[in-house]
């Protein structure tokens, strides 16, 4: 399975990676470059539930959970 944030769904894009310089000239050689999103392990306690659950979870998606509460969060996407 791809690695992608339990709460906002966010995972890798493509995109490419083009200087000024490359753009100038006629040849362009550059290719595509994958683009990982800020994911992290958390441990994150589940006061409802009264256990701790580990999930990856973006930076966004840690704002969200701040914001919203754990439990809210996690069961709104299905996590738990």
């Amino acid at each position: 399975m791809a690695r992608a944030c339990a709460i906002t769904g966010k995972s890798t894009q493509i995109g490419g990676r083009y200087s000024n310089r490359t753009r100038a000239t006629q040849y362009n050689p550059t290719g595509k470059v994958r683009r990982k999103a800020n994911l992290h392990k958390r441990r994150i306690y589940v006061s409802e539930l009264g256990k701790t659950i580990i999930v990856d979870v973006s930076v966004k998606g840690l704002k969200t959970i701040k914001k919203n509460g754990a439990f809210s969060a996690l069961k709104k996407v299905g996590a738990i």
